[in-house]
């Protein structure tokens, strides 16, 4: 990488903050439970992204899933115990691997998903209010170029 094109400490530092800052905002117990309230759904809060992951990727393992989630592989596998329970996921021989057991939501888990999905927008366009087309457009440009970059090194 070429000095040039190499952004300032201070632009880094403020970079970090405002990710730390979001980062902080969506991990907090009462925006989980907000976002549970606006879906209109009953479903532990814990749970909730492992539901909304494994239906946006589709298949799944286990071990992926926590490390994707950040969650220790015992806790994510007593978790998703409950959500296969609740009839939301579902365990189902790997494609590539027949030793190997996926993750894959259910109708229901789809469904209920969806009601997340659509209360994230609704919460995600009273954030935007004020914001251009362009804006928004750029800002997911960027977190997506940074999350891309972040995630191949």
């Amino acid at each position: 990488m070429s000095v040039q094109n190499t952004p300032s400490k201070a632009l880094l530092a403020e970079l970090h903050d405002a990710v730390l800052d979001i980062v902080a905002v969506i991990n907090r117990p009462d925006r989980d439970e907000r976002l549970i309230e606006e879906a209109g759904i009953r479903l532990d809060r814990a749970l909730f992204p492992l539901l909304v992951l494994t239906e946006r990727v589709g298949r799944i393992g286990v071990v992926e899933l926590a490390a994707r989630v950040g969650r220790d592989h015992s806790t994510v596998s007593r978790q998703i115990a409950k959500l296969v329970a609740l009839g939301l996921l579902e365990r189902r021989p790997s494609a590539t691997d027949g030793r190997q057991r996926e993750l894959h939501a259910t109708s229901a888990g789809q469904a209920m998903a969806r009601k997340i999905d659509d209360a994230r927008e609704r919460l995600a366009r009273e954030a935007l209010t004020g914001w251009s087309e362009q804006e928004v457009s750029a800002l997911g440009q960027s977190l997506r170029r940074y999350a891309n970059a972040l995630a191949a090194l």
